[in-house]
């Protein structure tokens, strides 16, 4: 009969080899939430989102909402020139937000309503939202803000800058193939906002991380 012989060495080997494992695992966890978020981070500095809302849920308001969409990208197309950069961004719609609410306002006028638009650009915090083949972390954007008369219908939201969203007539979102992401996000940012999904679980513990953190 085989006997139990105990070893203080061997268990106390072991004890440190588990420790050590944990202490592994929870570096390398800190380190992937600290540099997804730091890239996250990037990316939001270099994005300016749209965000438009209808006058209400109705159907007529609402396919206006899609009328105002289409009318503000491609103006925005045509005022968008190479001297525009992530740097720059901000001062552009600032100085574009009247042309741009112009804009809106005339589409309104041209459908017969009597309501108006209002543009603001400021700050707005924004879940992780997927656009087809394009994912962009939650937090907090400069956002290009329209709101159609009360503003109390559903939301619209896409990105402004750089000039990703190509309106066509089914509603999709599409990588506008005159635009060169690696010209507006590194190559970490342009991996993450191309992945289609594949960091669902780092973008939700980021959200959640930056959410109790910040």
């Amino acid at each position: 009969m085989r006997t139990y012989t105990y070893n203080p060495f061997k268990e106390r080997r072991d004890k440190i080899f588990l420790v050590s494992l944990i202490i592994a695992f929870i570096l390398y966890l800190a380190f992937s939430i600290t540099y997804f978020s730091s890239v996250s981070g990037e990316i939001r500095e270099n994005v300016v989102r749209l965000h438009i809302l209808a006058e209400s849920d109705s159907e007529i308001d609402q396919q206006v909402k899609l009328k105002v969409r289409d009318a503000l990208l491609k103006k925005n197309t045509e005022l968008l020139s190479s001297k525009v950069t992530p740097e720059n961004a901000e001062e552009y719609f600032k100085n574009s937000k009247d042309e741009l609410e112009k804009c809106a306002n005339e589409v309104l006028k041209e459908n017969g309503f009597d309501y108006t638009a209002k543009i603001t650009l400021g700050k707005e915090y924004y879940t992780t939202r997927t656009y087809e083949d394009l994912t962009f972390p939650a937090g907090t954007y400069t956002s290009v803000k329209v709101v159609l008369g009360s503003g109390e219908g559903k939301n619209w939201w896409c990105v402004m800058f750089p000039p990703l969203c190509v309106s066509v007539a089914t509603g999709g979102i599409e990588t506008d193939d005159g635009v060169n992401l690696e010209e507006y996000l590194d190559e970490d940012g342009k991996r993450i906002v191309m992945s289609e999904g594949k960091f669902k679980v780092g973008f939700k513990v980021v959200e959640w991380y930056e959410k109790l953190f910040k």
